[in-house]
């Protein structure tokens, strides 16, 4: 398998007990404040990490490209995350999970969309499927 797979397999655990953690954290607070609590658990770590690593890069090194898409990409992480709390506090882990999942899916469409990716037919059968499957799962009350 090439590297990638297990970096994409650890986040897949990470993103589970993401879910786990966060359904029972959630427990008597406001939904916004324990996103803004992840936030800061997760600026701490990381400027460990890097600093750890010795990965730090000068700011201005990057490009306005960089910080044009890198702070887009920060807000849609910043929105998922609060609807995604959102509905761990009001739903099911094993329901608000699997429609968080559904961001495969348009993950794919936005990439054809707007990077000019071309999936094979075998791509969009697993992508049907994985549809499919989050529907089922999702709904199976």
């Amino acid at each position: 398998m090439p590297i990638w797979f297990y970096y994409a397999l650890a986040s897949a655990v990470f993103a589970a007990l993401t879910a786990i953690f966060a359904k029972v954290g959630l427990q008597g607070i406001n939904s916004d404040f324990a996103t803004f609590i992840r936030t800061i658990v997760i600026i701490l770590a990381l400027a460990a990490f890097l600093s750890y690593t010795k990965k730090w890069q000068p700011l201005h090194s990057l490009s306005m490209k960089n910080w044009v898409f890198l702070v887009l990409s920060g807000l849609a992480t910043g929105a998922s995350w609060l609807m995604y709390f959102k509905a761990l506090q009001l739903g099911d882990a094993s329901q608000v999970a699997p429609i968080d999942k559904l961001s495969l899916v348009l993950v794919t469409l936005f990439a054809v969309v707007f990077l000019g990716e071309r999936p094979s037919g075998q791509d969009w059968l697993g992508i049907g499927l994985v549809a499919a499957g989050v529907l089922v799962l999702a709904f199976k009350r």
